[in-house]
């Protein structure tokens, strides 16, 4: 059976967790930032744009410089 729903990013991140979990490794608490990523007309593959508290991924998208802006929780 395939696991599509447990594949990607937060898959990696919940793998990477339980394994901290289970060593008993509660030391390292990483900074989470939310990124922005997202498509431009130079760079039409899926990128970093910036930091959410640095730019407004709405105003990003109305102004038509992005599209395809997704928002998510990453360790500093």
């Amino acid at each position: 059976m395939a696991k599509g729903y447990a594949e990607g990013p937060a898959a990696e991140e919940a793998e990477r967790r339980l394994e901290e979990l289970e060593r008993g490794d509660e030391s390292t608490e990483r900074e989470l930032r939310l990124a922005v990523y997202g498509s431009t007309e130079d760079e039409p593959e899926r990128h970093f744009l910036g930091w959410r508290d640095e730019l407004d991924p709405d105003e990003l998208f109305a102004s038509g410089k992005a599209w395809g802006i997704t928002v998510v929780r990453a360790t500093v």
